[in-house]
């Protein structure tokens, strides 16, 4: 089937690999057949063309509703994965997976779990969304502050920063001894060792790597603190947290690439790190636009307060809440 102009997501063994014309499913439970992921069991809404290396499912009979069979399905999504050859491509043993027992209650009990577990789903669903909200009022106050404010005055950054990079040293990984102090390289973290080689409050901007242009994680990054850093990061000592601040946000908002060499290998060198313009804005100024977009940034990122902390809860009741109510004595 299809409809004149439109195009519908393709599904197989993972998520939407492509899009066509024709549909064949529409509003189905997806599980996975071939390629197989840890999250093998999916609800695809909408129009879509399922290919044969996935399939859906419905209930043979009455007595099963299938929101409950559903949600049984993704509670057992680890033993369906199990169930999976142990090959680098992992496919399904599809007779292993028809020997699953499934608990069926009555059909008004299967009922009320779909309907408990679908409130802790739309609940989930809406702190997302407001979450991905609140992540685009971010980004668009942090344009407006910085572009309201960005004059056309402009200091270097070599100006305002004392650029450490002479301190870093790099240890490969089978000379680091284990320890609790972060070991940082162009992204964060990337190890745990026993000593240090800087303490205080710097920020670390990536030297090298392909996120310099990606930008998937963010290439400026504070830190504090005892840490060691290797050579994949700059690191740069500012006289106050607003200004060291400041130019952290600055730099995650900015296009690079003007600053930016190399293509296979992508590297911000400390001569074009020094070039880089920033506004030259009074401290009072700075100090507002930081507060400001912290408070912006803990609402949106901080998993301890905010949004992040509630759905991290709602996700955790969620899960205690299906795994009760999904966990049946089997009759004797």
């Amino acid at each position: 089937m299809s409809d004149a102009g439109t195009r519908y997501p393709v599904y197989g063994g993972g998520g939407e690999s492509f899009r066509t014309d024709a549909f064949n499913r529409e509003n189905e439970y997806v599980i996975s057949r071939f390629a197989m992921s840890a999250k093998c069991v999916r609800k695809v809404e909408g129009k879509f063309w399922m290919l044969d290396s996935g399939f859906t499912f419905n209930p043979i009979d009455e007595s099963v509703d299938k929101d409950f069979l559903a949600y049984v399905l993704f509670n057992m999504q680890p033993e369906i994965y199990g169930c999976s050859s142990q090959g680098a491509q992992k496919n399904l043993k599809t007779q292993e997976f028809k020997r699953f027992r499934i608990p069926v209650p009555p059909l008004g009990v299967q009922r009320e779990i779909v309907r408990i577990l679908d409130n802790f789903t739309e609940l989930e669903a809406e702190l997302e969304a407001e979450l991905e909200a609140r992540s685009r009022q971010y980004g668009h106050y942090r344009s407006q502050l910085l572009l309201a404010n960005d004059e056309g005055r402009v200091r270097l950054l070599g100006e305002l920063a004392k650029n450490l990079d002479s301190k870093r040293r790099p240890v490969t990984k089978d000379a680091r001894i284990p320890g609790g102090i972060p070991y940082y390289g162009a992204s964060g973290v990337v190890d745990y060792v026993s000593d240090f080689i800087f303490d205080g409050a710097y920020l670390l901007v990536s030297e090298d790597g392909a996120n310099l242009l990606a930008r998937s994680t963010p290439i400026a990054f504070s830190i504090s603190g005892k840490t060691w850093v290797n050579n994949h990061a700059h690191v740069l000592k500012f006289g106050t947290y607003v200004e060291r601040r400041f130019v952290e946000i600055y730099l995650n908002s900015i296009d690079l690439a003007p600053f930016i060499s190399g293509a296979a290998q992508p590297k911000l060198n400390k001569a074009n790190l020094n070039q880089i313009p920033i506004p030259d804005l009074p401290l009072e100024e700075k100090q507002r636009i930081v507060e400001v977009l912290d408070k912006f940034d803990t609402l949106v990122n901080d998993l301890s307060v905010g949004l992040p902390a509630e759905l991290a809860a709602r996700r955790k009741q969620y899960e205690h809440y299906r795994d009760k109510l999904l966990t049946f004595e089997e009759a004797s």
